[in-house]
């Protein structure tokens, strides 16, 4: 079951610099300054693809395309969200975007995209199978980025849902993300300050009770498996892929919901030849690239689609059509609190 709580906005000016998950960890090979642009070019047509998904997703996404339209290649360049914006912005200034489809972490950042006219209006026939809540008319919804409850494997009380992270059992043992740097955490906040029954009063609770701010939802995951932190707020991939590695810590889904982020996907609108950016768009959104997708921990927007993680209860998202206004406030108020 999913549900949907409207919201009047969230930042993006943030997101667009400093937004760093578990999707910006970026392997750069050795001596190398920049991330590879990966395979060379072929004669049946090029998808020059800016990104900032994990670097398996990626991997798995781009060889199964490879494999489906021979002679067609894929140029990748993967960076964090920051450094990913900076070049979009280098190439706008110096004559136009070279990318032709962007593959984003979260749907503010591709907002912006949007709403600077830089991605084309089209709709794939792929795109049918993605809900509606996770779809526009120029970008649709890849995968799920669940923001969940990582505590301790000894943890007692066990946290059932946000609030108890600011009961005085976890005074001073709790960390959450920065929204100023995690496009995850933004997405958090978003939802969860225009929430019925949380708003700032929440981060207010949890600032009193001595919650520690950290930069990403991984360093929340390290922090309660080095027991510094007894919970905190994090992604469900970090914690599954912790426990995976035999980490002493345990993933709990709120009892009022995850909050649901969505990874889009779009073709830039370029006075280029598009046809293969969109076989590529069409791919990643249909059941095959679905099944790759999940086939790398995440789970996909496009339902029936197995192999990737199932929900373990309610999720719950901003409103993201609704979510480009009221940027600067919330950050701001944010920070006043966890800033003085």
């Amino acid at each position: 079951m999913r549900r949907h709580v409207s919201l009047l906005g969230v930042l993006v000016a943030a997101i667009l610099t400093a937004c760093t998950s578990v999707d910006d960890r970026v392997a750069r090979p050795p001596g190398s300054d920049a991330p590879s642009l990966g395979v060379g070019r072929s004669g049946g047509g090029v998808v020059r693809l800016y990104t900032s998904v994990t670097q398996a997703t990626v991997d798995a996404v781009v060889s199964g395309f490879r494999a489906q339209a021979a002679g067609t290649e894929v140029e990748v360049f993967r960076a964090p969200t920051g450094e990913l914006a900076a070049r979009i912005a280098a190439e706008q200034r110096e004559g136009g975007l070279r990318a032709d489809v962007l593959w984003l972490t979260d749907p503010l950042s591709m907002e912006e995209y949007d709403s600077q006219g830089l991605l084309a209006a089209w709709q794939p026939t792929e795109a049918e199978g993605i809900p509606a809540e996770y779809r526009s008319e120029r970008y649709w919804g890849t995968r799920l980025l669940n923001m969940v409850i990582v505590a301790a494997a000894d943890a007692e009380p066990l946290p059932a849902d946000w609030s108890d992270l600011a009961e005085p059992a976890y005074q001073g043992t709790v960390a959450i993300p920065d929204p100023a740097f995690a496009g995850s955490a933004f997405g958090a906040l978003g939802y969860l300050a225009q929430a019925d029954g949380y708003g700032f009063d929440l981060y207010r609770a949890l600032r009193a009770n001595g919650a520690v701010q950290v930069q990403a939802p991984d360093e929340v995951v390290t922090g309660v498996a080095e027991g510094r932190y007894e919970a905190g707020m994090t992604l469900d991939f970090s914690v599954r892929t912790a426990l995976s590695n035999g980490s002493p810590v345990q993933l709990i889904w709120p009892s009022s919901g995850a909050i649901a982020i969505y990874s889009p996907i779009a073709v830039v609108a370029a006075e280029r030849d598009r046809s293969a950016a969109q076989a590529f768009t069409g791919f990643t959104l249909s059941a095959a690239g679905q099944g790759l997708i999940a086939g790398t921990g995440w789970q996909p927007t496009r339902s029936g689609v197995s192999g990737g993680p199932e929900p373990a209860g309610d999720q719950v998202s901003p409103d993201w059509a609704a979510a480009a206004g009221e940027r600067d406030e919330l950050i701001a108020e944010y920070q006043a609190i966890f800033d003085e």
